[in-house]
């Protein structure tokens, strides 16, 4: 792989990506390799990521920072939420009249609210409720989600048992 991040690598090193027509980064192979190193240790010291794909130290500083500050990428602690307390998880369907975006921005101004996503399909917003307890998600999608306005109607599917979570999707 250090063979092909170096052939590929442009010659100005700083400029690990540009933006696409549609203002999305597009990443060169350097960038790609960089947060597939990170994604696989988030801890991963740059010097040995820099070896890794051949940059030094201070460029794998850099280029990280612009990752970050491009919303690229996130460094973060993930959790399991039972060992932190929060013992009910659940995905929320909801059925929107009008505006769906203003609904899936009002869902994610909710601590409880983990990741919203808009879809095309037989929901309008799927949502995923991290919460204390039962009474906690019920107070969420009693009080405060159905209780939006626009809010048709919700279906709940609570989590039995998570056997997978991970974030090593990579960068294909």
């Amino acid at each position: 792989m250090h063979s092909e991040v170096v052939a590929s690598r442009s010659a100005d090193q700083r400029d690990s990506s540009r933006e696409s027509r549609n203002g999305t980064p597009q990443l060169d192979a350097v960038s790609l390799a960089i947060i597939q190193q990170l994604q696989e240790d988030g801890r991963r010291p740059y010097a040995a990521i820099g070896k890794a794909v051949g940059l030094s130290e201070a460029a794998v500083r850099q280029r990280v920072q612009k990752l970050l500050d491009q919303g690229v990428m996130q460094i973060v602690a993930v959790t399991d939420p039972l060992t932190v307390g929060f013992r009910r998880q659940a995905m929320v369907g909801v059925h929107v009249e009008g505006d769906v975006e203003s609904i899936a921005e009002a869902l994610t101004g909710m601590s409880e609210v983990e990741y919203v996503v808009m879809t095309a399909g037989s929901f309008d917003i799927l949502a995923e409720i991290v919460c204390e307890d039962d009474d906690h998600l019920l107070d969420v999608i009693n009080k405060r989600i159905r209780a939006l306005p626009g809010v048709r109607s919700t279906e709940s599917f609570v989590y039995m048992k998570l056997k997978k979570q991970t974030y090593m999707w990579g960068t294909r």
